[in-house]
């Protein structure tokens, strides 16, 4: 890690905002999130809730895992946080968060949630980043004996799943939060908690989307499209690491289940954009047209593996969700991209701003709108250095969250990814983040 900080600093020693962003983004989780808990599993704070999300766990260990197999602490660490969250998914599936000791956090919710449980609220997602870091810790150490037998996991996911393919008829799971403790409306389901009416169809249903805020319509695109990555994945590690073949089979006609479904339901024209596909929908005919900054969101597929970047029908519904016409897209003086309801008004978050730069296209204009994205990033930190939750494009030094280590992962692994491909940058680009350094207290349409 150390030498990883070291390297990228030196390569950015003409970008020194951008330099010491990475320098503290990048070890952050490391430093201030992880503990390393009996029986080789590691638990994971998000930051500054005391409790680990499957989802955000994964993704904060995510710039790690390429060091994993020259570095056995990280090794030994990335492998526990697998190991932590299939035992947790083993208490219950359902669960989005979990308590580093016995507690109730949400004791007033509907049903009571299980000690371990810091809060119930089931989101498709969940299931999905632990075989994708699963499998990505096995792709780059070639060793999967460090993260124990992960088939019960695996089971349960499958198990979890073709059960809320058929919410109505064979699911007993719901979820209410009594009105006085709701934040926001969209704490809580309709339908005495069993969610918003809808028909099968071959995807699965989610009371939830990764914001934790509920879904207006249950079959979320974006988590279902990410689900078939995750079964994948299942699939190889069932067959190639444990040569179960009937678990290998089980996952890949579920994830063609899955498949079908998008085909039918995932996908409306647009007036301007044509052919685009949906954030939800609900099997009846009903669609709702938008994006979400958290992750599995419409414009995070191509990294999370689902597409190309230069998928016709990603790229239709990416012009879209980078538009006006997507409601939660907001600009202003200091930035543009993707909000969430999760943070009501005008509010961008860095989050958004790293996917989309994750997900350009490997051409020069598509380097050129990753290094801009990067200008952004490094100067809309308020002068932390650090990334936050969201910020007012007008006002940066108006955000929220001050430490939010999913945010600072996603920095530094967009920064190394960048330089990645640095040696296809050209000039103009080179000259784009050197203005990261110069412009860095100006609006970004400033000049």
């Amino acid at each position: 890690m150390q030498a990883t900080i070291l390297q990228t600093t030196r390569r950015l020693h003409t970008h020194p905002e951008l330099a010491k962003l990475f320098q503290n983004c990048f070890p952050n989780t490391f430093q201030t999130t992880l503990e390393d808990l009996q029986d080789g599993r590691t638990f994971v704070v998000t930051g500054d809730i005391p409790a680990m999300w499957l989802r955000d766990s994964s993704a904060q260990v995510s710039p790690y895992v390429h060091l994993c197999a020259q570095d056995p602490v990280l090794a030994k660490l990335v492998a526990g946080v697998v190991r932590q969250q299939a035992h947790l998914i083993s208490i219950d599936p359902y669960a989005n968060a979990f308590n580093r000791e016995e507690g109730h956090e949400y004791s007033f919710d509907l049903p009571q949630p299980d000690p371990w449980v810091w809060e119930r609220k089931f989101e498709l997602d969940s299931l999905c980043f632990p075989v994708w870091l699963a499998w990505r810790y096995v792709q780059a150490t070639g060793d999967a004996s460090a993260l124990g037998d992960l088939r019960p996991m695996l089971n349960t996911i499958l198990d979890t799943m073709e059960t809320e393919q058929h919410h109505n008829e064979r699911s007993d799971y719901t979820f209410q939060r009594p009105t006085e403790y709701c934040v926001l409306p969209s704490d809580t389901l309709p339908n005495e908690g069993r969610g918003a009416v809808c028909a099968p169809c071959g995807l699965v249903w989610s009371g939830f989307r990764p914001s934790d805020d509920a879904c207006v319509y249950p079959y979320l695109i974006p988590a279902n499209m990410f689900a078939v990555v995750a079964l994948r994945h299942a699939a190889d590690l069932a067959r190639n690491v444990y040569g179960d073949e009937r678990l290998a089979t089980r996952a890949k006609t579920l994830e063609s289940g899955i498949e079908e479904g998008l085909r039918q339901h995932a996908v409306v024209v647009h007036p301007e954009y044509g052919p685009i596909y949906t954030y939800e929908t609900d099997g009846l005919g009903n669609h709702l047209l938008m994006d979400d900054a958290n992750v599995p969101s419409l414009l995070s597929l191509p990294y999370l593996g689902y597409c190309r970047p230069d998928d016709e029908l990603y790229l239709n519904t990416r012009r879209f969700v980078l538009s006006r016409q997507n409601p939660h897209y907001h600009e202003g003086s200091y930035a543009a991209g993707i909000s969430s309801p999760h943070t009501p008004g005008r509010r961008v978050w860095p989050i958004s701003l790293c996917i989309q730069a994750l997900t350009v296209q490997q051409t020069a204009e598509g380097r050129k709108e990753a290094a801009e994205l990067l200008q952004v990033l490094s100067q809309t930190t308020d002068g932390t250095s650090m990334m936050h939750e969201s910020f007012d494009p007008e006002n940066p030094a108006a955000f929220s969250r001050p430490w939010f280590a999913w945010a600072n992962s996603l920095l530094a692994e967009t920064v190394l990814h960048f330089l990645a491909q640095q040696s296809q940058m050209s000039g103009e680009e080179t000259e784009i983040l050197k203005g990261a350094a110069q412009k860095s207290k100006q609006p970004a349409n400033a000049g």
